[in-house]
């Protein structure tokens, strides 16, 4: 076996290709467009194609440097954490009470038909545990955690069972939540395309252009791609500076036991940031204005949504998709019914639950992201949605609350049950 070592720009660098090669499929595949398949999932399969073909056909395993993956992560949460205004949140209570109560029926079932379909099948029942929602809403994470718990109590092999399906309920997760949320949309709604928010231009590539050759493009530079410039670079400045000191959070958090995802700590900093400044004022020409202004949100989310691309395709990249080759025919069943209830679940339970509005739409294709894979994916669906039709902002809101506070208890204790009848 040979082994290609990428470091972390030429990992970063392959990932930005990626995406390059998806948004033009995006552009140029109507099937992707009609069903809101996110340009990092669509780029990213082709390159882990690739690097199955080269490990199945050539004996070459391509590895990625993961350490501009996880900055790009962070970045991200720390701008969903600026978007954390209280009285959005406070609006949108009752469909984060209703999303948690989803979550707990989401779990148990992922558990519960696994451990039917074992027993008809007359295979060990830790298979159906491994399969459950220790790899779909658990992920790769939870996975790896509970394998070696797996193994003593029998499961040989639960580690590499557990990261194959988990790699599985990614690629489910992403390919899923776009196309259901736009059926419900289209089918349950009525509605069509926003057609408001087909420009040519991307506001997220907006002042890089610029002319110097003239004093006509000088003079246009300084007026307006300069003030962009200043307007990301001030919005880039403040992510880093809270990204830096969520670290310190996180590691406060460490040490007083609690457990929580690495990006919690800049999370929940930038979240009391926005929120604290909402409350502050200064005098400018005379007039009291809210401090909050100076958080130039719209950038921010600019910032955000251009480090969750760059993360997503990443991680896309990485997958080793050919742990899937170990799959036997019980996972197999397994991970399909899973995909299947989950879709089945969403469209008649979830949407109903969440209010059968737009909003629940869009918190449907979170969902599915979620539920069997990660938050990124889930933040990934439901931006595809937004930009096909209109944004939202509550659901941007709920889901980073749910997958960074609550699923990765609540799951971990559901499990444990699980695995306790087992024993």
């Amino acid at each position: 076996m040979t082994s290609i070592e990428l470091d972390m720009l030429q990992t970063a660098g392959v990932g930005a290709f990626a995406l390059m090669i998806g948004m033009l499929l995006t552009r140029k595949v109507a099937f992707l467009q009609k069903f809101c398949v996110p340009s990092p999932v669509s780029g990213g399969l082709i390159f882990s194609l690739i690097s199955l073909a080269l490990y199945g056909w050539f004996n070459v395993e391509v590895s990625f440097d993961d350490t501009l993956m996880k900055i790009f992560m962070l970045a991200f949460f720390t701008c969903v954490g600026f978007q954390c205004d209280l009285k959005v949140i406070k609006q949108g209570g009752k469909p984060l009470a209703v999303m948690l109560v989803l979550l707990v029926l989401i779990i148990t079932l992922q558990n519960l038909m696994p451990l039917g379909i074992t027993k008809l099948m007359g295979v060990d029942p830790l298979l159906g545990i491994t399969a459950g929602s220790v790899s779909m809403t658990g992920g790769h994470g939870t996975a790896g955690g509970f394998a070696g718990i797996l193994e003593e109590m029998g499961l040989e092999g639960a580690d590499s069972i557990g990261m194959a399906a988990a790699t599985f309920g990614l690629i489910a997760g992403s390919m899923l939540g776009g196309p259901l949320a736009d059926f419900i949309i289209r089918k349950r709604l009525g509605h069509s395309q926003n057609q408001s928010q087909d420009i040519e231009i991307d506001p997220a590539m907006a002042g890089i252009e610029s002319d110097e050759a003239s004093p006509e493009g000088r003079t246009q530079r300084v007026s307006t791609n300069e003030q962009e410039f200043q307007q990301y670079a001030k919005a880039s400045y403040c992510i880093i500076l809270t990204m830096a000191a969520g670290t310190l959070l996180s590691w406060v958090f460490t040490k007083l036991g609690a457990t929580f995802p690495p990006y919690f700590g800049a999370l929940i900093l930038a979240a009391i940031a926005r929120n604290v400044m909402s409350f502050i004022r200064y005098k400018e020409d005379g007039k009291w204005v809210k401090a909050e202004g100076l958080l130039d949100m719209e950038r921010i989310i600019s910032v955000g949504n251009i480090c969750l691309s760059m993360f997503l395709e990443m991680a896309m990249i990485s997958l080793q998709l050919w742990e899937l080759q170990s799959l036997a025919l019980p996972l197999i069943i397994i991970l399909a019914a899973q995909v299947v209830m989950m879709a089945l679940f969403v469209y008649f339970i979830a949407f109903r639950m969440l209010g059968s509005n737009y909003d629940a739409a869009v918190l449907c294709a979170g969902l599915c992201g979620f539920g069997l894979g990660a938050t990124p994916n889930a933040m990934a669906n439901m931006s595809a949605i937004c930009y096909k039709y209109q944004y939202t902002a509550k659901p941007f809101i709920i889901v980073p609350i749910i997958g960074s506070m609550f699923t990765d208890l609540i799951n971990a204790g559901i499990i444990s049950f699980f695995l306790s009848l087992l024993r």
